[in-house]
């Protein structure tokens, strides 16, 4: 990971490291979950680990400590150093080759909102230091040539209930309301500006503004307008850079005066005026911590490709739902995740599965509601009935059919923890793992059988519009 650059060298060096990287035409891709500021340790991926670092195993997640939150609250004085002790070593320059190798080309890296630290109200706990690992990580992949889309997925005040994912177990969702939307539009532009400014992100060429938000709507007040405030954050921090044009207010001049300028004089909403606003003392604290000087100077970028903003689309919500290609403006893109073992999507039957693979109509759906391109930024081969071996790979090669008619596929997850206590869960949940067994191809382009779906495929498969 860079250091303090000398502010001739570094200015030199943020200017050759940071074009833009160019979303992969076709990803094929691995989520690296419970990894660093994944900050978000997902205990059923690393069973023994979780507990030698201090957390405890129950069945439901809000009883004990399953959660990050949970974790350093319990041990506040050591939780950073027993968390960078996993972020060294979950994620390794090691995996970016053997990644690499099995011809990955994008990675989705879970980030919680801890991870601009400044965000972190009383009464919050999560552990700090992780956007150093990050920016090592990123380095790696970049040099690997690997594209990678950061993804919020755990939100101030919780997004989604009772969910280890959402870096702390509870019932009380507090994320969908003023206040938190605010602190999450502050992350978005702090997490812009590190990605067009920082070389270390070099390989970012997308942000992913909310994971899997609640799937009612009606429980989710104001999220159609957080949507078009997230584009206008990140399309205002490239503003402020000189990215699509070079607005009155921009200067080679210090960032965080440039931010209180554009929110006194730019066009924007009130409420992105008032995010860059509050953005500025934030992303100093941000750029001194874990930046360099350099970067709060000569931070002009004309000419570099925005970034790809991203959501879930809109179909993974019912009801009276907003869509987020209202908010579009410039590169877009849309994530749907599909998990068959959890239920509710076919019968647990291998031709109940195959059957409705084969006849997937998401894409076509989501086409009809102008969310694309779509990529399916999670899924795995997991089942919830006995697979057999002979099955799997007629699974895997199934859902990778289907899944890359459209933008490409993401797998959960690059790995789970080897051992006793995962119960075999890594046979259908770790890419590693299936490759080695044979389910999935050593190159993700190509199949098993290519022929998989011959046979279940209907004559009319109608799309639905709404």
């Amino acid at each position: 990971m860079r250091g303090f650059l000398t502010l001739a060298g570094g200015l030199f060096a943020l200017f050759a490291l940071t074009f833009a990287f160019p979303q992969p035409k076709q990803i094929y891709g691995v989520n690296l979950g419970s990894w660093y500021v994944l900050l978000l340790v997902e205990p059923w991926m690393l069973p023994d680990e979780w507990i030698a670092m201090g957390g405890q195993r129950c069945n439901r997640c809000q009883d004990c400590i399953m959660s990050e939150f949970d974790l350093t609250k319990a041990n506040p004085d050591t939780a950073d150093q027993t968390f960078d002790k996993h972020w060294q070593t979950w994620f390794t320059k090691s995996d970016v080759q053997r990644l690499k190798e099995l011809g990955i080309n994008t990675v989705r890296i879970p980030l919680g909102y801890w991870l601009v630290e400044p965000l972190v109200e009383e009464g919050e706990f999560y552990p700090k230091g992780g956007i150093y690992r990050l920016k090592e990580g990123l380095e790696w992949l970049s040099e690997a040539g690997v594209a990678v889309i950061l993804d919020h997925h755990a939100l101030p005040g919780v997004a989604a209930e009772n969910q280890m994912f959402a870096g702390r177990c509870t019932s009380d969702v507090q994320f969908y309301t003023p206040e938190n939307y605010h602190r999450a539009l502050i992350w978005t532009a702090v997490m812009t500006f590190f990605s067009h400014v920082d070389p270390d992100f070099g390989s970012v060429f997308s942000i992913q503004a909310v994971n899997e938000p609640l799937m009612d709507a009606g429980r989710t007040p104001g999220y159609g307008q957080f949507q078009k405030d997230f584009v206008e954050t990140v399309r205002a921090v490239e503003d402020i850079l000189g990215i699509r044009s070079m607005p009155d207010y921009a200067s080679s001049g210090n960032i965080t005066a440039t931010l209180q300028k554009a929110a006194e004089v730019g066009g924007y909403s009130d409420e992105v005026k008032s995010v860059l606003m509050d953005s500025a003392p934030v992303l100093f604290q941000m750029v001194l911590k874990y930046g360099g000087l350099e970067m709060l100077h000569g931070f002009l970028r004309p000419g570099k490709e925005p970034l790809t903003t991203n959501f879930m689309d809109m179909n993974w919500q019912w009801g009276d739902r907003s869509n987020p290609a209202d908010a579009k403006d410039g590169p877009q893109t849309y994530d749907n995740h599909l998990y068959y073992s959890f239920g509710g999507v076919a019968d647990p039957t291998p031709e109940s599965y195959l059957t409705h693979i084969c006849n997937l109509d998401r894409i076509q759906r989501d086409a009809a509601v102008r969310n694309t391109p779509l990529w399916f930024g999670e899924w795995s081969i997991s089942t919830n009935f006995g697979a057999s071996d002979e099955f799997l790979k007629k699974w895997a090669d199934a859902q990778k059919l289907a899944y890359s008619k459209s933008a490409g596929w993401i797998f959960w997850n690059f790995k789970l923890e080897d051992s006793a206590s995962a119960n075999g869960l890594q046979r259908q949940w770790s890419y590693y793992k299936g490759v080695e067994l044979g389910y999935l191809t050593e190159d993700p382009a190509a199949y098993n059988d290519p022929n998989v779906c011959a046979g279940y495929v209907k004559a009319v498969w109608l799309v639905e519009t709404t």
